[in-house]
C-alpha cells in the first residue's frame, strides 16, 4: 500500500474539524417501516485540515507536506485530537485500558483495538497506527514489558508476544494512536490576501483502510 509512516504536523491538525462517518442504506417499505443495512463493518473518519492553519508559515508547511505525499498518492498519519488514546483524553494511558483479546495458548500475534460502548452495545475499532513508545500491555492483572515479553509492529498495530499467552488469560493494552489518512483532493488553493483576512483553504482528509 502507498503509505508514508509520517505524521501530519500535530500543531496544524489541532483545531481541525472532523470525525467518524458511516454508510447506511435505508429502504422505506410500503407500510412505512424501514429496512436498514450497512455495507461498512467499520466507520471511516473525515477531517478538514485547513481549519488548523493560523499563519502563512503554516500554509508553507502544509504545501510542503502535500507535495511530499504527491497529493492523494501516499497516505500518512493524522492525530485526531478528540480521540487519540485508549482511555479518556484527560486520563493517562494504562496497561489495562482495553481488553483486546483472550489468550488461547497458540496465537502470539494480537491486533490492538479500541472498544466504544453505549448502553448494552459496543463497537470494536482496529487500531493500526499506534504511536511508538506509548503502548503498554497487560496479561491478566500484571503488566508485561516491550522488548522482554512482546514487541510491537507500529505499521499494523499488532502485538507480537515472545510466547503465546496462556489459554483464558485476558490480554489488555493501553496506547496512543494515529489515524491512517490521505488527502481527499489533488489541489491546494491558497490566497495570501484572503488568508490574512481570516479565510483558510479547504483541505479535506479522509481515512484509508490499511
Amino acid at each position: 500500500m502507498n503509505f508514508h509512516e509520517v505524521r501530519f504536523p500535530a500543531n496544524l491538525s489541532f483545531g481541525s474539524v472532523g470525525g467518524p462517518e458511516r454508510r447506511t442504506e435505508v429502504v422505506t417499505l410500503a407500510n412505512g417501516f424501514e429496512e436498514r443495512n450497512t455495507p461498512w463493518r467499520h466507520s471511516r473518519r473525515r477531517y478538514d485540515a485547513g481549519l488548523g492553519l493560523r499563519s502563512l508559515d503554516d500554509i508553507e508547511t502544509l504545501v510542503a507536506f502535500f507535495e511530499a505525499r504527491q497529493g492523494q498518492m501516499y497516505g500518512f498519519r493524522w492525530k485526531d485530537w478528540a480521540d487519540y488514546r485508549s482511555c479518556k483524553p484527560s486520563a493517562e494511558v494504562r496497561f489495562n485500558d482495553q481488553v483486546i483479546a483472550t489468550g488461547d495458548g497458540v496465537s502470539g500475534e494480537i491486533q490492538l483495538v479500541k472498544t466504544y460502548r453505549s448502553g448494552g452495545h459496543s463497537y470494536a475499532r482496529p487500531i493500526t497506527k499506534p504511536v511508538a513508545g506509548t503502548v503498554r500491555v497487560g496479561l491478566g492483572h500484571d503488566e508485561v514489558f516491550e522488548g522482554v515479553d512482546w514487541d510491537i509492529d507500529p505499521a499494523r498495530g499488532r502485538i507480537l508476544f515472545r510466547h503465546p499467552p496462556d489459554e483464558g488469560l485476558a490480554i489488555s493494552a493501553g496506547f496512543e494512536f494515529d489515524v491512517p489518512v490521505r488527502f481527499d483532493t489533488d489541489a491546494i488553493r491558497t490566497s495570501v490576501a484572503s488568508f490574512q483576512a481570516g479565510d483558510v483553504p479547504d483541505v479535506p482528509v479522509v481515512e484509508v483502510r490499511v
